[in-house]
């Protein structure tokens, strides 16, 4: 690169790189959605080839044009903000309740030798087993739906708070006390911080449980919902409803993982800095 009369030139080298930037950009992306291309063309081609019942299976370019016309009517935006509203809530929530009991039990051995049995029980105990009986003593309205939520969401982030706590690497605590930290400071400088990557683990974990769980939550006495919309268009036979409902919870999962990788590597800086 050279500087004249104020002008800045490329030589040879560096302009082929700057041409080869956005091919090589291109290329990445196409091989990082290869996969979901090819299926796509499958769904597409399968159906009107007669490889598969159109009835059943309708190509994606009619469920893409149910999606939109469900957007439009404004029905879709109804059911996910409901859905999205749920799911949020029983979320954080269990944010709420998980993680600080997690790093107790963690962190107190007392608590962690008298709660443990209880966790065991519970922690084999599949939430969706469970629907019938919230929805038995919650009723059939939010309150029941927020909950089995809640219970679906709190055990992944509680039992990865309690695992990321309790395996620290003991070379840092000892290093940590050789300086004559407290046992807060202890865990507020070392315990804590360490055990993030771990927690972060169950909260990604949570965030797909919420949306599963919720969808089998609103398929019961619900009235809105993706979950509700998937349920109304397969009784009522509107395949391409039912579909497009489908990918508009694949949607929402999706957006729910970004968007806790992205508050992930905000918190775990460190994590980068340690490794350059």
């Amino acid at each position: 690169m050279a500087n004249i009369g104020g002008t800045i030139t490329l030589n040879k080298k560096q302009s082929q790189k700057v041409v080869l930037l956005p091919f090589v950009s291109l290329k990445k992306l196409f091989k990082s959605f290869a996969a979901i291309f090819v299926l796509l063309a499958v769904w597409e081609i399968a159906p009107r080839l007669g490889f598969v019942d159109r009835t059943f299976l309708p190509p994606f370019s009619e469920v893409v044009q149910a999606w939109w016309q469900l957007l439009l009517s404004g029905e879709l935006l109804s059911h996910f903000k409901a859905s999205l509203f749920r799911s949020l809530i029983g979320f954080v929530i269990s944010l709420l309740l998980a993680i600080p009991l997690g790093l107790l039990v963690g962190w107190y051995k007392p608590l962690a030798e008298i709660l443990t049995p209880l966790l065991e029980i519970f922690r084999n105990t599949a939430a969706l087993a469970l629907l019938p009986v919230f929805v038995l003593i919650l009723g059939i309205g939010e309150t029941s739906k927020i909950a089995i939520i809640i219970y679906a969401c709190s055990w992944p982030i509680l039992l990865n708070t309690i695992s990321g706590v309790k395996h620290v690497d003991p070379l840092l605590i000892k290093s940590a006390k050789s300086m004559g930290l407290s046992p807060v400071r202890l865990f507020q400088k070392v315990i804590l911080p360490a055990s993030v990557p771990t927690i972060f683990t169950g909260i990604r974990l949570a965030g797909a449980s919420s949306i599963l769980v919720l969808v089998a939550a609103e398929m019961v006495g619900a009235k809105a919902g993706l979950g509700y919309l998937i349920n109304y268009a397969q009784y009522n036979f509107q395949v391409s409803n039912m579909y497009a409902g489908i990918i508009t919870i694949s949607a929402l999962g999706l957006l729910f993982n970004w968007t806790l990788v992205k508050l992930e590597g905000h918190f775990t800086t460190w994590k980068a800095t340690q490794g350059e």
